[in-house]
């Protein structure tokens, strides 16, 4: 019997460091893995105790609530795996309205009648940060594109706009 000691390998390649930073933070105070990191904080307005969750590689959290307190009403309830999940789904779900919302305000349709029937005209706002732009855009009723132009962000698209370009040929507006 040998009383050698195995050798323990090195981590040699990339992803076994990443598989270890990647394994789950569990503290008391904080959280992390799923993508998100949960961090419990003092409360700067009153004497409680706030929650934060981040989703991994953005700067800002996407949700900041209350936390309860500890039984001896000092220090802060420590996190556990399901105040944890709970925190990942409605966070996930405030980022998701958001998102939904955003989506709502760049992206806009109506439909106009016309004498060869109903034409659906599309408003798609760019948000490019240095020069915005939107491309109003008509399809008939089978879904094809029947004209497409550039326009400004600032563009006010409603019924009459739409109405109107259509009238006017689909020209630039």
């Amino acid at each position: 019997m040998s009383s050698e000691i195995p050798e323990v390998p090195e981590h040699d390649s990339e992803s076994d460091v990443e598989q270890h930073n990647d394994a789950p933070i569990q503290e008391p105070r904080l959280w992390v893995g799923n993508g998100w990191t949960a961090r419990v904080i003092k409360n700067e307005e009153d004497e409680g105790w706030a929650v934060a969750m981040i989703k991994d590689g953005e700067p800002e959290p996407a949700l900041v609530g209350p936390w309860t307190m500890g039984r001896d009403k000092k220090n802060p309830k420590p996190l556990d795996v399901n105040a944890f999940n709970t925190l990942v789904k409605t966070a996930s779900e405030v980022l998701r309205r958001h998102e939904q919302q955003l989506h709502a305000q760049l992206h806009k349709s109506l439909y106009v009648g016309t004498d060869d029937g109903q034409v659906k005209v599309m408003f798609d706002i760019v948000p490019d940060e240095d020069h915005p732009y939107a491309e109003l855009s008509a399809y008939d009723a089978d879904g094809e594109q029947i004209a497409k132009v550039r326009t400004s962000a600032a563009f006010k698209f409603n019924a009459t706009s739409a109405a109107n370009w259509i009238e006017g040929g689909y020209r630039k507006v």
